[in-house]
C-alpha cells in the first residue's frame, strides 16, 4: 500500500487559483473521491468547479458544496454522437484560448471523463490552455466484449493527451504506461472520513456475511449467490446481507429464490460502518476493480475480509489482511468465506491485520496535498 504523497516544495504551477474537476456518471466511489477533493481544494481558498452530468450532482451534490460552482456537461458511459457538443461547452467552461478565465488545472476523473477532457483541450498547447490531470480510478471491464475494446481506445486517448495520469493502484499504471502515457503516478484515493465510532452492534444467533457495492455486473454478486447456497449446511448457517442498489436489483433478487438462499437486499444503507462492525465475514466477489472505497472501509473496521484477486484489491489487502480468491469462482468464494466462519484463528488474525492496514491508510487531507503537488509538476514533454 502505497504512503500518501507528500506536498514537497512549491513548484512551477504550485501557485494554483482555479481548479476545474470534470466527472462522468457514478454513483459510487469515483463522486465521493470528486466531492471530497472540490471541499478540500476549496477549503485551501482555490477556485473550484465541477462539471459533469446533472445524475452526479444530484447524486453528490457539489454544487451546494462551500466554496464549489457546478456547470453541467451531459455525456455518457461510452462514446456517442453527443460527445462533440458536450466537447465544446467543455471547451467554453475551461476557459481554452482566453487566459483571463482559464483554469490553471483541469483534473478529470475516470477514463470517459479524461477522454472527454482532452478531445476539448485539443489545439496547440499555447498559455491558455489547462494543465490536464486524469485520475484512472477503475480497472479494465472482464472479457474482451464491446466494453473492454472501448476501455482500451479511452486508455489510448488519456495516455496521449494527458499532462500527468493518475492510477489508483500498480496494475493501471502499468497499462496506462503501455499506452503510451509520458508521465504517471499513483493518485491518493482514502475512504470516508470514520466519523464517531459506530455502535456496539447487536448480537445475532447467526454470523452475517456482509456485502456492499452496486448491483452491477462489475461487483459480480451472482457468484456470491452461488457460492452462498454451498454453505447453507453450516449450524448456525450465516445470513447473507447484501447493501446496495444498482440495475441488477430484480435479477439478483430472482436468482437468490431459485438458488433458495436465504439472502436480505438492503438497498442503499447510510449505516455502513454499523454493519461492518457486526459482520463476521465482509466479501467483495468483484470482477475487476481499481482501488474500491468500500475495502478501504472494511480495513479501517478491522472486518476479516474475504476478496478477488483483482485490480488494486492485493496492494491494499498485502500479504495477511484478506482472503483472496479467483473471480467468478464460486467454489473458491465459498470455501474461504466457510474458512473464515469455522476458524475464530484465521477470523482473529485477519481482523487483527486489517486493523493494522485500516490505521495507515491516507486521510482526505493526505488526498488533496497530494493532488496539490500533482497539479505543481512540470509539463509532460510534448
Amino acid at each position: 500500500m502505497p504512503a500518501p504523497a507528500s506536498p514537497g516544495p512549491p513548484g512551477p504551477g504550485a501557485n494554483i487559483a482555479r481548479v476545474a474537476l470534470v466527472v462522468g456518471t457514478t454513483a459510487g466511489g469515483t463522486g465521493a473521491h470528486v466531492l471530497m477533493l472540490a471541499t478540500g481544494l476549496a477549503g485551501r481558498g482555490i477556485d473550484v468547479s465541477v462539471f459533469g452530468p446533472r445524475s452526479a450532482d444530484a447524486a453528490f451534490g457539489f454544487g451546494a458544496a462551500a466554496g464549489v460552482t457546478f456547470s453541467p456537461v451531459e455525456f455518457g458511459d461510452r462514446p456517442r454522437p453527443g460527445d462533440v457538443a458536450a466537447a465544446l461547452r467543455l471547451r467554453r467552461l475551461l476557459g481554452h484560448g482566453s487566459a483571463a478565465a482559464k483554469s490553471d488545472v483541469a483534473h478529470a476523473h475516470g477514463l470517459r471523463a479524461g477522454a472527454l477532457t482532452v478531445l476539448a483541450l485539443a489545439g496547440p498547447r499555447h498559455r491558455a490552455r489547462p494543465r490536464l490531470v486524469v485520475t484512472v480510478h477503475n480497472g479494465p471491464p472482464a472479457g474482451r466484449g464491446a466494453r473492454a475494446v472501448v476501455y482500451r481506445l479511452l486508455e489510448r486517448v488519456v495516455a496521449r493527451g494527458a499532462d500527468l495520469v493518475l492510477c489508483v493502484s500498480p496494475d493501471l499504471e502499468a497499462r496506462m504506461r503501455s499506452a503510451g502515457a509520458g508521465r504517471v503516478g499513483r493518485a491518493i484515493v482514502p475512504p470516508a472520513d470514520p466519523g464517531p465510532p459506530p455502535a456496539t452492534p447487536a448480537t445475532s444467533t447467526r454470523p452475517l456475511v456482509l456485502a456492499v457495492g452496486r448491483l452491477a455486473a462489475q461487483k459480480d454478486f451472482g457468484t456470491l449467490l452461488i457460492a452462498a447456497a454451498q454453505w447453507r449446511d453450516l449450524d448456525p448457517p450465516p445470513l447473507l446481507a447484501i447493501a446496495g442498489d444498482g440495475p441488477l436489483a430484480g435479477e439478483l433478487r430472482a436468482q437468490a429464490g431459485s438458488l433458495g438462499v436465504d439472502a436480505a437486499f438492503l438497498g442503499h444503507r447510510g449505516d455502513v460502518a454499523e454493519l461492518l462492525a457486526a459482520a463476521a465475514v465482509f466479501v467483495l466477489p468483484s470482477r475487476w476493480e481499481g482501488q474500491p472505497l468500500i475495502l478501504q472501509e472494511a480495513l479501517r473496521a478491522g472486518a476479516a475480509i474475504v476478496a478477488t484477486r483483482v485490480g488494486g484489491i492485493p496492494d491494499l489487502v498485502g500479504g495477511d489482511a484478506a482472503v483472496l480468491v479467483r473471480p467468478g469462482d464460486a467454489p473458491a468464494l465459498a470455501a474461504a468465506v466457510r474458512a473464515v466462519l469455522a476458524d475464530p484463528p484465521l477470523a482473529a488474525r485477519l481482523r487483527a491485520a486489517t486493523a493494522v492496514r485500516g490505521a495507515a491508510l491516507p486521510t482526505a487531507a493526505d488526498a488533496v496535498a497530494a493532488a496539490l503537488a500533482a497539479y505543481a509538476q512540470p509539463l509532460a514533454p510534448t
